[in-house]
């Protein structure tokens, strides 16, 4: 049975896993559709129809909340994205709040000089400015997004950089992430995978389908599960 008994490391994805950004993407991706004339001014989007696509990335947003509608044309995508990551950036902390249970976990592992750090697949600079207003940035002992590394997760490149820059092997990492893309980031370069079931979880790709090592469904199941595996005492 997989364990955390040796890991030297966590890392986290961001949205749905570290932080619950979802708020403030909706809110940015609302106020773009309005602007655009796509929805009146008191109409909303469909919160539950677009919460698993926030794993997908802001484009992947974009389209979801056309809903039924035929899919637009490019330039039309193109042109909301660009105003939905403006309006994002403007608004990026406003709702957004670490999840019940990380804040003691993440306390738990610099109280022992476990390293923790964030591989996520948004992009670097919004990444950098959401964890500086939820006070992250100085703890993370890395920071890689999206564009950091050549390719993002799925593949293994962001998860090998990140290894590279606190200097651990990937197999003492322990990866925790809401989403396949993250376990298969994960898992391609031997780390110990978690699937955070409190995250943006798309119910028609359940996490018992992503072949993690570990299925905890709140940050204070893995601090509970780290306490007992990583410091057992001896007999």
């Amino acid at each position: 049975m997989a364990n955390m008994a040796s890991f030297k490391a966590m890392l986290f994805d961001l949205d749905g896993t570290l932080a619950d950004t979802f708020p403030d993407l909706v809110l940015a991706l609302e106020e773009s559709f309005r602007q655009a004339g796509r929805i009146g001014p008191d109409e909303s989007l469909s919160i539950d129809r677009l919460r698993p696509f926030v794993s997908k990335g802001a484009r992947s947003m974009v389209v979801a909340a056309f809903e039924s509608e035929p899919a637009p044309d490019p330039d039309i995508i193109e042109s909301l994205h660009d105003r939905f990551l403006a309006l994002y950036l403007e608004g990026i902390a406003r709702k957004t709040r670490l999840y019940a249970g990380i804040d003691p976990l993440l306390e738990w592992l610099e109280e022992r000089g476990l390293i923790w750090g964030v591989v996520t697949n948004k992009l670097l600079d919004p990444s950098l400015r959401l964890l500086a207003a939820l006070g992250l940035d100085r703890r993370a002992a890395c920071i890689v997004g999206g564009d950091s590394a050549a390719r993002a997760k799925p593949h293994p490149d962001p998860m090998l950089l990140a290894c590279e820059r606190i200097s651990i092997l990937p197999e003492d990492i322990v990866f925790v992430g809401d989403a396949r893309t993250d376990i298969e980031a994960g898992r391609s370069v031997g780390a110990l995978t978690v699937s955070a079931g409190w995250g943006y979880i798309d119910p028609a790709d359940p996490p018992s389908a992503w072949g993690a090592d570990i299925h905890a469904d709140s940050p204070h199941e893995l601090l509970d599960r780290a306490m007992r595996e990583r410091f057992a005492p001896h007999a």
